[in-house]
């Protein structure tokens, strides 16, 4: 007897797909460990491969829906803060971070104004625009440069390379804010007059981030306190349960938000602050796994989503100008400024040119583009997105390609074995 075959339920086919991708959740990162292969490469291919198949018609895109783009991409941003923040071994001061003060004051500057003069000049772009598409592209992201960064708590991977390249994804993203709100306000107003200037200094630039730096500090301290440091029947740490980063990520970022200020940079010095409470009790370790897979999880289901952008006609406006300015950016902007930033620093050459080559682009880039097209008008949002797009997505490849035997080099080079932890 023949059994009729019926379409399946929408909700099966969501539970189904939710079951292999927490599949290859746990299992890709250990199948592409030795592998000059990374995650988001994978994700990528499988996104589209799910967007090709026959009767699914739904194809992701930024463009239709722009609020869920950007807070999407804002969860999968601060989840990875967290986790970068929890997993720094070394404790916070000035000297001994001098790498980052160097990345962030320097370099992702001088990134942001060459970015911007390229877009006003090759591209065409209206100098608002041109600032908008720069800030968006400058900072190194935090999700997606797990390959370059330390490794969980109190394993002892924490060379300059990975700790300068997790340190700044961890600081740029909220860093990068100002900027995106420049551009916000310049297209708005079109001016850039004495009194304007002095209230973007003063809010959107010091306020902000001191408040957001007070009030990740503060919801830190105020975690740290109830997780390692109260009486030993109530504290935290013997629930065993990693949620309470995840708990602290979300309070963090929400009560800073709730003040209009820069929840990015909260939720990273919260991260900064809760480790450093106990830094060498085992229970980080059991926040920072927790954060990890909630991230991996969102970060492989928004590059599912990127893949089928990708096949839905992301690209398509992009114009050759736009391929030769993602081509600089990637390979001639980040590295030079990278180089720049770091000039006299006492550091072996080999690192300082890792650390200027890994200038990874992706999902804050995503949010930040998301944020300010939501603000504002813009006519050409879609050569945006292609241009964001294609940045992303060379990043990605080129990155992706090139940070496993980059890294195990590194490794070898200064004395360390790659596959002992295996």
């Amino acid at each position: 007897m023949e059994m009729p075959f019926t379409a399946p339920d929408p909700y099966i086919l969501v539970l189904t797909g939710a079951g292999l991708l927490i599949v290859l959740v746990a299992w890709l990162p250990l199948a592409l460990r030795k592998l000059p292969l990374s995650l988001p490469i994978v994700c990528i291919l499988i996104g589209a491969a799910i967007f090709r198949i026959p009767g699914i018609e739904f194809r992701p895109s930024p463009l239709e829906y722009p609020d869920v783009t950007e807070h999407f991409t804002e969860l999968v941003v601060i989840i990875a803060l967290m986790g970068a923040g929890l997993k720094l071994d070394r404790p916070f001061d000035w000297r001994r971070w001098m790498v980052t003060w160097r990345l962030l004051a320097i370099t992702m500057p001088l990134g942001i104004a060459l970015i911007t003069l390229l877009g006003g000049v090759l591209l065409g772009l209206p100098w608002a625009i041109a600032l908008l598409l720069a800030a968006s592209l400058a900072p190194t992201d935090p999700v997606l440069a797990a390959d370059v960064q330390v490794g969980p708590p109190r394993t002892g991977e924490e060379d300059e390379v990975r700790f300068g390249l997790t340190s700044e994804a961890g600081l740029n993203d909220g860093l990068a804010f100002p900027f995106v709100h420049l551009a916000i306000a310049l297209a708005l107003t079109g001016n850039m007059g004495e009194s304007w200037f002095g209230k973007w200094l003063g809010l959107n630039v010091l306020w902000e981030i001191v408040v957001g730096v007070g009030g990740g500090w503060a919801v830190g301290k105020l975690f740290g306190w109830l997780t390692f440091h109260i009486p030993a029947e109530t504290k935290l740490a013997r629930t065993g349960d990693g949620l309470i980063a995840i708990a602290a990520t979300f309070l963090s970022y929400g009560l800073t938000e709730i003040l209009n200020c820069y929840g990015f940079l909260a939720v990273f010095v919260t991260a900064l602050t809760l480790r450093a409470s106990h830094r060498d009790h085992a229970f980080n370790v059991q926040m920072h796994d927790l954060t990890e897979q909630v991230e991996r999880l969102s970060m492989m289901a928004l590059l599912l989503l990127f893949g089928g952008a990708l096949i839905g006609g992301l690209l398509s406006p992009l114009r050759p100008s736009d391929i030769v300015l993602v081509l600089l950016i990637l390979l001639i902007v980040r590295p030079v400024t990278g180089l720049v930033g770091l000039a006299g620093f006492r550091a072996d050459r080999v690192e300082k040119l890792t650390i200027a080559f890994f200038g990874i682009r992706g999902v804050g880039s995503f949010y930040y583009l998301a944020y300010g097209l939501n603000q504002m008008k813009v006519g050409e949002a879609s050569r945006l997105w292609a241009i964001i797009g294609l940045t992303a997505l060379m990043s990605i490849l080129l990155h992706g390609l090139t940070v496993t035997p980059a890294m195990r080099w590194l490794d070898r080079r200064q004395g360390r074995d790659p596959d002992m932890s295996d």
